[in-house]
């Protein structure tokens, strides 16, 4: 998780709507990335056990959805299409997941229990850790609208177009990953 990184690409996703649009967005992108990353905390490997998917594959589908999500920012056809959809899904859908709790921070968190094996100082660690790493990014995405008294409207159309041109390298390098962990596990 990168709370500086995430700025950009916040600021394509919702740099256009109203202020309380914007908090209500980081708020909301915040709270579902919390609930994802603590869901995979607690029952992380059994889910991916009992659907028999491995971190390959959550790797790749991942850089596949972020890679369809830069499309649209570099492209713009996502807030033209339809913007009642995006209204109501941005917390939800791209923000909170996959951009806030991509796979990268969901595999991460899945090792890092697997790492803790059973001792309640590391659980209590990670715990604190996921807590503090949320409220950095609920501050970041926050104060993220002082960028836009900055940048003004085609400042914030230019972080668009390289939030999404960052956002496909994540994406490719997310699908790299997953097809080196393919091939590592073959």
């Amino acid at each position: 998780m990168d709370p500086p990184g995430t700025v950009p690409v916040f600021l394509g996703l919702v740099g256009r709507k109203s202020r309380e649009a914007r908090k209500r967005a980081a708020r909301q992108g915040v709270l579902v990335s919390f609930l994802v990353i603590t869901l995979f905390a607690v029952a992380g490997n059994s889910i991916l056990a009992y659907m028999h998917i491995g971190i390959p594959a959550l790797q790749g589908a991942g850089g596949l959805l972020l890679l369809l999500i830069a499309l649209d920012l570099l492209t713009g056809k996502g807030a033209t299409q339809h913007p009642e959809v995006e209204d109501v899904n941005i917390a939800l859908v791209p923000l909170g997941t996959p951009l806030l709790a991509g796979p990268g921070a969901i595999a991460a968190t899945i090792v890092f229990v697997r790492q803790a094996d059973g001792a309640w100082g590391s659980y209590f660690a990670l715990a604190a850790a996921i807590v503090a790493v949320h409220l950095v990014l609920l501050g970041t995405l926050r104060s993220a609208g002082l960028l836009i008294k900055v940048f003004k409207e085609s400042g914030i159309l230019l972080m668009a177009k390289i939030a999404g041109l960052l956002l496909a390298a994540i994406a490719v390098q997310l699908v790299a990953s997953s097809v080196q962990g393919f091939i590592a596990g073959a």
